[in-house]
């Protein structure tokens, strides 16, 4: 172990040089004597010690601190990630089903495309048999009427025999 001498002998602080230097020189400018030097080394390598077990004491505080600080760190991370998990299994049923819905739709889409077209073309075709349909009973109808007027009027004409052949008849039997 080294001797308080070497101690002092090695690179000091200023503060620890100062005390060194104060106490070696009396109030007239003389050296003291080894032992108040001594007292003075002993003192100074005390506080220096101190100083050292302060430093050591706040440095293992901080380390402290740190360790403290690093745990609540590890121990918010993960509860993020149970959190990040838990939110991942809610959004995969719902993705699931989403996708499956989807998928329906596309293909009801798929089927859709080919019936409305059915549909179109139907609706054209029966439009044009409504339209044909219309047609031949506005002809009926013309011919019907015809047919009416024709007949009236073949009624009139045999009306018209009928009465002629009954005076011709009356005036022959006379």
């Amino acid at each position: 172990m080294a001797t308080t001498r070497q101690i002092l002998e090695q690179p000091q602080s200023p503060f620890i040089q100062r005390i060194k230097s104060s106490g070696n020189m009396s109030i007239n400018g003389s050296p003291m004597i080894d032992d108040k030097e001594e007292e003075l080394s002993q003192s100074a390598f005390a506080l220096f010690k101190a100083k050292e077990d302060e430093i050591e004491r706040r440095k293992m505080e901080v380390k402290d601190r740190v360790q403290t600080k690093l745990g609540l760190a590890e121990e918010a991370t993960r509860k993020l990630a149970e959190i990040r998990e838990e939110l991942e299994a809610l959004t995969d049923p719902m993705r699931k089903e989403i996708s499956a819905i989807r998928k329906r739709v596309d293909t009801i889409n798929r089927e859709l495309k080919p019936l409305g077209q059915s549909c179109q073309r139907k609706e054209r075709e029966f439009k044009e048999a409504l339209e044909a349909y219309n047609e031949k009973n506005k002809e009926k109808s013309t011919f019907v009427s015809k047919l009416v007027e024709l007949v009236t009027e073949s009624e009139k004409l045999r009306m018209t025999k009928l009465e002629e052949l009954s005076k011709s008849i009356e005036v022959s039997l006379r």
